[in-house]
Order: C-alpha cells, then sequence, then structure tokens
C-alpha cells in the first residue's frame, strides 16, 4: 500500500497535552496496522509544546528530522536536535518544546503493547 504525499491527512492540535501553542500532524499513511496509533509527522513551530504524559499499554517513539528543542523524559531533560530519537514505553512520561527559531521537526510513531 502507499499513500501519496496528497493522501496524507493534515490537522492541528492547539495546546495540545497542555502545552504551548499548536502541533501540526501530517498522519503518513492512510492506513495503520492494528498495534499502531499514530505514524506522523509532527511540526511545532518556536515557543510550541506537547505537555507531559504518561502513557500507559503503549510505546513511543521520536526521531528529530530538524530544528532544536527539549524533551523531558520522566523527571531527567534533554536537549535534542535533528538526528536524536527517543523512547518512551509504558507507564512512562514525555514531553516536547521548541526551544529554538525554527519548526521541530520530529517523525512519531505510537505503537500498542
Amino acid at each position: 500500500m502507499i499513500t501519496r504525499k496528497e493522501q496524507q491527512a493534515h490537522s492541528v492540535r492547539e495546546y495540545m497535552r497542555g502545552g504551548m501553542k499548536h502541533v501540526q500532524f501530517d498522519d503518513l499513511s492512510a492506513a495503520l496496522p492494528e498495534r499502531v496509533r499514530v505514524f506522523s509527522v509532527l511540526t511545532l513551530i518556536p515557543g510550541a509544546s506537547i505537555g507531559y504524559h504518561v502513557h500507559e499499554n503503549e510505546t513511543e517513539l521520536f526521531y528529530f528530522l530538524e530544528g532544536n528543542g527539549r524533551f523531558r523524559d520522566d523527571d531527567q531533560v534533554f536537549d535534542v536536535s535533528a538526528g536524536d530519537s527517543t523512547a518512551t514505553f509504558s507507564g512512562h512520561g514525555h514531553a516536547v518544546e521548541n526551544t529554538g527559531d525554527t519548526n521541530l521537526v520530529l517523525l512519531a510513531c505510537i505503537v500498542k503493547d
């Protein structure tokens, strides 16, 4: 199955998970396997963030494509940039913030346990 760029769904989520500003979602596939909940490119404009939240019975993977940001992994905070990746397993939480002056772009995939 192929999903052409013009077939990909686009949406904007305001104040995602209690974060700041908005996050643009570009869903990469028109259909996903049963255990995959999200497979999207997320774009955070400067100053935007996704608020801290805990994942239950699923794992979220991020791969940072562009920009600079700050990633909270439970109680630790790390600076992230293009080429970095993260994994947030079930029972753990995370948040991400664009700390740069350009868009922070990342690939996100959520897989159910």
